[in-house]
């Protein structure tokens, strides 16, 4: 009797088979991987031109109102005797700035900042005496309109030294930063970096 020497054919398929199908399954893990979807955040800002007109359109933005009053004397030397005048001056200074005087470039955005250089603050109505509230507190005697012109532009001087001190100017600049801050939130903006012109 001949001896079969020969390999049996099953094992062989099944390891064939077995072969083919970690072939396949790696074809397929690389495939789908290459295909994966990635989601990643923009960190870029991005402000339109009509958000920069919409805030420039403000005009004349008040940070600080400053009422003040002034008590103006003079006297006029005479012979026989003096002449006095006394006036109460009402005047309310509105400090702030002006967006129409930014210049360009003065809200730009930087990565995920937006970046906002503002006017210096100050004055915005230079006429700010209410003489229609100019009163006489004490007349003996004869003044001109000069006279009383005079009195005012004095009553104007003072209530400037009294209205534009340093800390006034401070806090009409902290005012205008968070007012600013708060408009650019309401647009969506989170990160914000304010300074003003020197």
């Amino acid at each position: 009797m001949k001896r079969n020497n020969s390999i049996p054919l099953q094992p062989i398929l099944i390891a064939v088979a077995v072969i083919l199908l970690i072939l396949l399954i790696s074809w397929i893990y690389r495939n789908m991987k290459s295909n994966s979807i990635e989601i990643t955040a923009d960190q870029e800002i991005d402000i339109t031109p009509q958000q920069i007109q919409s805030i420039k359109d403000i005009g004349e933005w008040e940070f600080l109102e400053i009422s003040d009053e002034e008590m103006v004397d003079t006297t006029r030397r005479g012979i026989l005797s003096d002449d006095h005048l006394v006036r109460i001056y009402y005047g309310t200074m509105r400090l702030g700035i002006n967006l129409k005087q930014v210049e360009t470039g003065w809200i730009v955005p930087r990565g995920d900042t937006i970046e906002v250089t503002l006017p210096k603050v100050g004055l915005l109505d230079r006429d700010f005496i209410d003489e229609a509230r100019t009163k006489s507190f004490y007349e003996s005697g004869t003044w001109t309109a000069k006279d009383r012109e005079s009195m005012m532009r004095r009553a104007y001087q003072r209530m400037l030294q009294r209205g534009l001190t340093p800390q006034n100017l401070q806090t009409a600049q902290q005012n205008g930063e968070a007012q600013v801050r708060q408009v650019l939130q309401g647009m969506g903006f989170k990160l914000i970096k304010i300074q003003y012109k020197d």
